[in-house]
């Protein structure tokens, strides 16, 4: 896609009007033999997909050719056209842009544009349009009303694509330090398109949760300054005075005994034993534990205090906790 032009900006409605299929020229008025002659050599209009047109003899430009692509892969089997409905939508690379992406790698052909359909679709690709197919295509999102695929779905779809382990790499870590979604999400959409076993894809898949678990303590951090809360015991293991092993948290408050938890580890740390503290045997204990996610500390960091304030606040009408032994993580 030609890095010049933005697609981040809402569609521009002159672009759309320049494009036109071939059931809405019929509905002006426009027959086919008409729209026929008018793409010939010399013309005043060029026939951008089959079954649509461009209505000027130029090159189109990045907008025209989204809204060719929509038009193109919304046509139905009796000929009507209704992109974004349907399970149509824009994913792939463009989806991307579309998101503000700013690590999209150059397309494999020049202004190639992925559309997403549903698998039952009859349609091919053709020209500066991909097909991909979906058995059940998600709910779009829309980016200046243009319909795209989640962002997961569209890192999946571009990543399939791609050979180059940087590459990948570059793309999963903007996805999670851009705050566009979470580890989990986009791990789940690679493991549905069965791409977690090559090659490129596993080795950015770590560092892709190592970004997420970075970012996610950087919130935590943020969360207990910005609202006020006793400054914790950072990341510390836990163990019995005997020895015996409790696990590591990410946050501990000694004297009300409340613990924290941040989601899911590494799976390199998540399959050490011992190394994540469990939370039934904390809670068996006396110590309170309050499990907070990355997303509820983007989206809601407020509610997430509220509930370490809760926990300490409860602490004062229970039974003392056990004695545990604090050690450095």
């Amino acid at each position: 896609m030609d890095r010049n032009t933005s697609l981040t900006t809402r569609p521009s409605p002159a672009a759309a009007r320049r494009v036109r299929s071939a059931r809405q020229l019929r509905a002006e008025g426009v027959t086919a033999a008409r729209a026929a002659a008018r793409c010939l050599p010399g013309g005043p209009w060029q026939q951008l997909l089959p079954g649509v047109y461009l209505l000027h003899p130029g090159p189109p430009t990045d907008r025209e050719r989204l809204c060719g692509a929509l038009l193109y892969a919304g046509r139905t089997g009796r000929g009507r056209t209704g992109p974004g409905h349907g399970g149509v939508m824009v994913t792939g690379p463009a989806a991307l842009a579309l998101y503000g992406f700013t690590s999209v790698p150059p397309m494999t052909a020049p202004h190639r544009i992925d559309v997403l359909v549903p698998r039952t679709r009859r349609l091919r690709s053709t020209r500066f349009v991909r097909v991909v197919r979906a058995a059940r295509p998600p709910g779009p999102a829309y980016r200046g009303g243009t319909p795209v695929a989640p962002v997961e779905r569209a890192l999946a779809d571009t990543v399939a694509t791609l050979t180059d382990a940087a590459a990948v790499r570059r793309l999963l870590v903007e996805a999670v330090r851009g705050g566009h979604c979470e580890p989990a999400a986009v791990v789940h959409e690679l493991s549905a398109a069965r791409l977690l076993g090559r090659a490129q894809v596993a080795g950015a898949v770590d560092g892709l949760l190592a970004e997420g678990r970075a970012v996610a303590e950087d919130r935590l951090y943020g969360m207990v300054r910005g609202h006020s809360l006793p400054e914790p015991l950072w990341n510390v293991d836990l163990r019995l005075p005997g020895g015996a092993p409790l696990g590591r948290v990410d946050a501990y408050w000694p004297e009300p005994a409340v613990a924290l938890l941040l989601g899911a580890r590494t799976p390199r740390e998540a399959g050490t034993t011992g190394r994540t503290a469990d939370r039934e045997h904390l809670e068996r204990l006396g110590i309170t534990v309050v499990r907070v996610t990355a997303r509820g500390l983007r989206e809601a960091a407020d509610r997430q205090a509220e509930a370490v304030r809760t926990a300490m606040a409860a602490a004062e009408d229970r039974e003392p906790a056990a004695y545990v032994v604090v050690l450095p993580g």
